[in-house]
């Protein structure tokens, strides 16, 4: 909206919901090619049964209907529409001081026809210090939780762990990093202690010393994951709030994010290679923001794969900027060329938005595309079983059995 020179009013501003619904209808006729005029299509579609494109004359009308259906039809509260995208689990991302009430209430009340709902430890603010009063905040809020004080960085550790081991009783399976490059040389135990209470009292740190403390932080979080039998995921690559002035003004996360271009594969084969060399080395998927790395990524998993798990460390689907019908052919292409496709997870949806299941909708068809165009090709055999049954292993059947979530529960 903002390429279109919609005013930030109509965006982020106070404008009424209508009138920000309307600016984006007139957006979306220009989106063509643009992976947001399919999913904007396909979310009326599959939620609000509608057809007709959205645009300026039809925003109105769209806009009337899908709010008297929200508002008046019990199919479309938030679990009936859990229930009309045929979602049988989902997790969330929570910061470790998250309570989880939401889920605890949730998991009491929940039906039988109600997805399961699941937490994911998402312990960033343990490792982003762009800040220092944002984190020594945090870190003051954490020492609220746990109700003990947090002195160094082994006791933030130890902080950490408390959470951890509350998050498994909750259901919690899985980790969730969203960080610019992996941290793999770690300072010692004293020096990142050091560093924590030099943080704490405001002293200016090296980014050297810094990237040291991150990564002592980051080995022993995944050991933890990997002691509890989780999963642990690394979203890398992203350049965070490029445009200060904007950032200033709305805040982070407001669409000021680009594509980083980070070195990434000596850091991150040191960070595996030191935690299998400790026997600690859990269920990995690595999820790369830079195309330029996809067969980077792609073959240093092959490096680390290990039985009984069958696609132990993974390459994560195109996500964010590669979110899109190339984005994610070029990942599915370079996984599928230089590692296996048969044991891949598939489609990850990490979206702000509550509609926007379709998505998986949008990579289910281009890979089934991809795939029916070889066979018809004569690259992959016309045979529907051995095909269609890899297509719908990785669409579902993968991902069932990857992730050991508690899907007895209650």
């Amino acid at each position: 909206m903002r390429t279109m020179g919609i005013d930030e009013f109509l965006i982020s501003g106070e404008a009424s919901d209508l009138e920000k619904f309307k600016a984006w209808a007139r957006t979306v006729p220009r989106t063509l090619r643009n992976p947001l005029f399919h999913w904007t299509h396909l979310e009326l579609e599959r939620y609000f049964d509608e057809s007709r494109l959205l645009n300026e004359s039809t925003a109105n009308e769209i806009y009337k209907s899908a709010n008297q259906s929200l508002q008046n039809d019990p199919q479309y509260t938030a679990r009936g529409l859990l229930r009309r995208m045929n979602v049988r689990l989902i997790c969330t991302t929570d910061d470790p001081i998250d309570d989880l009430s939401c889920h605890i209430s949730y998991e009491r009340e929940r039906s039988e026809t109600d997805p399961i709902m699941l937490p994911a430890f998402r312990p960033d603010r343990a490792l982003v210090i762009d800040g220092y009063e944002r984190f020594n905040q945090w870190i003051d809020e954490l020492i609220e939780v746990v109700g003990f004080e947090i002195v160094d960085a082994d006791s933030l550790l130890q902080a950490l762990l408390d959470r951890h081991n509350f998050f498994h009783r909750q259901g919690c399976r899985l980790a969730d990093y969203g960080i610019e490059r992996m941290y793999a040389m770690p300072s010692s135990g004293p020096e990142a202690n050091k560093v924590f209470r030099q943080i704490r009292s405001g002293v200016i740190v090296s980014e050297e010393l810094l990237n040291g403390y991150r990564a002592y932080i980051l080995y022993n979080l995944a050991k933890m994951h990997y002691s509890a039998g989780w999963v642990q995921q690394y979203h890398l690559g992203a350049s965070r709030d490029s445009n200060q002035k904007g950032v200033s003004s709305i805040g982070q996360a407001t669409g000021y994010d680009s594509i980083g271009d980070d070195l990434q594969g000596r850091a991150i084969i040191t960070f595996l290679n030191h935690l299998e060399l400790q026997d600690s080395l859990a269920k990995t998927i690595l999820y790369c923001l830079n195309p330029r790395d996809n067969a980077l990524f792609a073959s240093i998993i092959g490096s680390f794969q290990k039985g009984p798990s069958n696609g132990k460390i993974q390459f994560g689907s195109g996500w964010w900027f590669n979110d899109t019908l190339e984005g994610m052919k070029q990942q599915i292409d370079a996984l599928s060329s230089i590692g296996f496709l048969d044991p891949f997870v598939g489609m990850l949806t990490d979206s702000r938005s509550f509609l926007s299941f379709p998505r998986h909708e949008y990579f289910r068809r281009l890979l089934a595309n991809i795939l029916g165009q070889e066979m018809q090709s004569g690259l992959l055999p016309m045979d529907y079983g051995l095909v269609g049954g890899m297509l719908r292993k990785i669409c579902y059947e993968n991902a069932l059995n990857y992730f050991d979530f508690p899907t007895n529960k209650g």
